[in-house]
């Protein structure tokens, strides 16, 4: 018999006290564990009947940590989630509890309504029918019928929907789809269905809002990104086309059809902008250069080179230098959407350069029945009509032969050239003589209002310098630049003095 050492000997005698002990501390921390659970249970429900839903969730969390087993923890979670309108995380939370306990009916029914409006039918089915199995109150046998029936009938509606789209029927099977998800409308499929139906019958809005849904009811939708951002390209909405092609993108970088149209889009985003930016520098023949090139990078969306003739059209207007090529650029535009107001103002401001008041006039009324409120179009309609009744009587670019944006020296050029031609001094004969004194006047009166800013700037908004009708009952303003000492109505000789400065 083996011997024990007296030290060995008296440690072994405590050891049965020592389980005792290990034992009632477990049970006091099993007591104390089931206690908080309960407690957070409590707590949770309270707090969920007084709808404070984030406060309850966080107790529900606890209890569930507690006790990871007790089926009531999840159910009540589950509660809280279809609260918050998050559907998605409750039901794991469900078929966790029907997991626990099996014969749990309102959980049941609960997840079977769930996955009837994700569109799982044959799930949703299965749910419901092992409810009516389960011996369950009359309200939820009466609900699991009528959510059963709901089903069965849209199965078939599901299988219409997919036969009337195979034959390209789309009105009829858009209609089919539109009941299924009145009922399932957390049904990724229908709606992916139903927007390509909306995109053959080229109701496109509708399309956006099925696949934005889509899009957010899964997670990983880099179809529905993908098919949003190219809808968006074809309507020339290249900055939404961007956005979504990007979120494509970060859910899947290596996704080839989003990428290659990623390319795409940003090439043509980049241009636009930077012709936006020169347009605000008044860079304006840069800027017409490089709408050009996005007509270039984008030739088959008849939208960008709408939009670029658009902005062309009001770059000519305002550069001012090719003024024919103005009005028929924006003739373009407006030959295919004769409402645009854009192009009706740009229009008219080059039909005023090119001193076509009539025609300014018609484009201006024409904006006008489209934007009654724009002051822009008011005024230029105010200035076409007093600029068509200046060119009624002396206008002084024609009296000078230049154009309405001539320079300072073109004009002193033509002034020149003209007062050599018609000084009096030139003439004999004495109604030769008094027909040249008439237009060397107007020569003069020409060079003096349009060599000056001020006086030029008046005149092209309508008003005559020189005239004192025209000055509101202001005096006729005196000029002398051209030449001195001329007295048109004297008797005497003519001692004309040039000053061709």
């Amino acid at each position: 018999m083996v011997s024990v050492n007296p030290v060995a000997q008296k440690i072994l005698s405590y050891v049965p006290f020592l389980l005792v002990l290990i034992d009632l501390r477990y049970e006091g921390v099993k007591c104390g564990q089931d206690e908080g659970v309960e407690s957070h249970l409590e707590m949770g429900k309270k707090l969920l009947a007084a709808g404070q839903l984030a406060d309850a969730l966080s107790h529900f969390h606890s209890a569930i940590d507690g006790d990871p087993k007790n089926y009531m923890a999840f159910y009540r979670r589950a509660t809280v989630y279809l609260a918050m309108g998050k559907s998605k995380s409750a039901l794991p939370d469900l078929s966790k509890v029907i997991e626990l306990k099996p014969d749990f009916t309102s959980a049941r029914l609960q997840r079977g309504n769930l996955l009837l409006k994700q569109g799982r039918l044959d799930e949703a089915e299965s749910d419901f029918k092992k409810v009516l199995k389960s011996n369950p109150s009359d309200g939820e046998e009466k609900e699991a019928q009528s959510q059963l029936a709901k089903s069965d009938e849209i199965q078939k509606l599901v299988t219409q929907s997919q036969a009337k789209f195979e034959r390209k029927d789309y009105v009829t099977a858009a209609a089919h789809l539109d009941l299924i998800i009145e009922t399932s409308v957390w049904d990724v499929s229908s709606r992916e269905l139903r927007a390509e139906c909306f995109i053959q019958m080229g109701e496109m809005g509708k399309a956006i809002s099925d696949l934005k849904a889509a899009s957010k009811l899964k997670s990983d939708n880099t179809k529905a990104f993908y098919k949003l951002s190219t809808i968006y390209y074809n309507l020339g909405d290249h900055e939404m086309s961007l956005n979504e092609v990007r979120e494509c993108l970060k859910l899947d970088p290596d996704h080839k059809q989003c990428y290659s149209h990623y390319k795409q889009v940003k090439k043509l985003n980049k241009q636009i902008q930077s012709a936006e930016e020169l347009i605000q520098q008044q860079r304006y023949e840069d800027a017409v250069s490089k709408y050009e090139s996005v007509m270039k990078t984008e030739p088959n969306v008849p939208q960008y080179s709408h939009h670029a003739k658009e902005r062309i059209c009001h770059c000519l207007a305002k550069e001012q230098q090719d003024v024919s090529r103005a009005i028929a650029v924006c003739s373009d535009v407006l030959q295919s959407d004769p409402h645009n107001v854009n192009s009706l103002k740009d229009r008219a401001e080059a039909y005023l350069l090119n001193e076509q008041y009539e025609e300014a006039i018609k484009d201006y009324e024409s904006a006008r029945e489209q934007s009654e409120n724009d002051r822009e179009i008011k005024e230029g309609l105010e200035k076409a009509q007093r600029l068509l009744k200046q060119s009624q009587k002396r206008d002084y670019y024609k009296i000078l032969g230049v154009k309405r944006t001539a320079q300072k020296k073109e004009i002193i050029k033509a002034y020149r050239k003209l007062a050599h031609k018609w000084h009096p001094d030139n003439f004999q004969d004495a109604e030769e003589k008094k027909q040249a004194e008439k237009k060397f006047i107007d020569i003069a009166q020409a060079k003096e209002v349009l060599s000056d800013p001020e006086m030029r700037q008046k005149f092209d908004q309508g008003e005559d310098p020189m005239d004192p009708e025209s000055q509101q009952g202001g005096h006729h303003q005196h000029f002398h630049s051209g030449f001195q000492g001329f007295n048109p109505f004297g008797s005497g000789p003519f001692n004309f003095k040039f000053n061709f400065q």
